[in-house]
């Protein structure tokens, strides 16, 4: 009976963490869709180059652009020491596969009306993110 109450509580300690987590997306309100919002699409394609899908929804089409590759490496951090050389790693260094996707919401007059990003990464420290610091020039 103790071993059906502890499986219980567990259980549901397991759905309520699930139910309460946030799921971290990208919101449009960010530099990529302020810096593109009301733009020509095709001013966009030709700096970044060519959407990778396009879907009709109502008046307006879907672009789903991928692209800006990048690998990004950071250094290994060693233990400071009192004499100043390098001591004990910490955390070896590791590399980044970085890209960009967003979805732009383009209206019959070929205007960009929406910026969506789909996959980016989060910048270092303050930095904005890879997504906003490629397509916006921050």
């Amino acid at each position: 009976m103790k071993l059906r109450i502890i499986t219980a509580a567990g259980l549901m300690l397991a759905l309520a963490g699930c139910t309460t987590a946030a799921v971290t997306s990208i919101s449009s309100s960010n530099g990529v869709d302020t810096r593109w919002r009301g733009q020509s699409a095709g001013v966009f394609f030709a700096k970044f180059g060519p959407p990778i899908s396009d879907v009709q929804s109502g008046g307006n089409t879907l672009y789903t652009w991928r692209g800006a590759y990048r690998t990004r490496t950071s250094d290994p951090q060693y233990a400071p020491t009192v004499d100043g050389k390098r001591g004990k790693l910490i955390a070896g260094g590791r590399k980044e596969y970085l890209r960009c996707e967003v979805q732009l919401t383009v209206s019959s007059d070929y205007m960009i009306r929406d910026v969506k990003t789909l996959i980016d990464k989060p910048g270092v420290g303050k930095a904005p993110s890879y997504c906003e610091e490629f397509l916006a020039g921050a």
